[in-house]
């Protein structure tokens, strides 16, 4: 059996995350950060989920998404109400998990074509 690594048609792609750190395209990235298929906003400043405000959601909604998947580190943990009413009164939606689901599912909805833009939380 022959394996081909196939690259995505986009510009960033997203090989995994855990709550420490995370693997983009072949760089190894210890901040959270921010993720479309042609967009990398290193160093977002977000640390806990929990403490989050809906301006911690501007880099991600200024890419104009469908939906925004937000990944809180190695465990999922919701953010204020009003970081959720962030997105859904713009009819964002959002999805909330932990950083090894928030990778795959990016993924899988960047390899679709979608308009997907994720943030993901890395603890310092």
């Amino acid at each position: 059996m022959q394996f081909n690594l196939e690259r995505p048609d986009y510009t960033y792609f997203l090989r995994g995350a855990d709550g420490t750190g995370a693997l983009v395209n072949d760089r190894r990235l210890g901040d959270s950060f921010v993720i479309a298929p042609d967009t990398l906003v290193e160093a977002w400043p977000v640390r806990d989920a929990l403490a989050m405000t809906p301006a911690d959601l501007d880099p991600l909604l200024a890419l104009a998404p469908e939906l925004v998947v937000l990944g809180t580190g190695a465990a999922q943990r919701f953010p204020p109400a009003a970081v959720m009413a962030a997105c859904l009164q713009r009819g964002i939606g959002i999805e909330v998990m932990a950083n090894a689901a928030a990778a795959r599912t990016y993924s899988v909805l960047a390899g679709e074509g979608r308009r997907v833009v994720a943030g993901f939380i890395l603890a310092a």
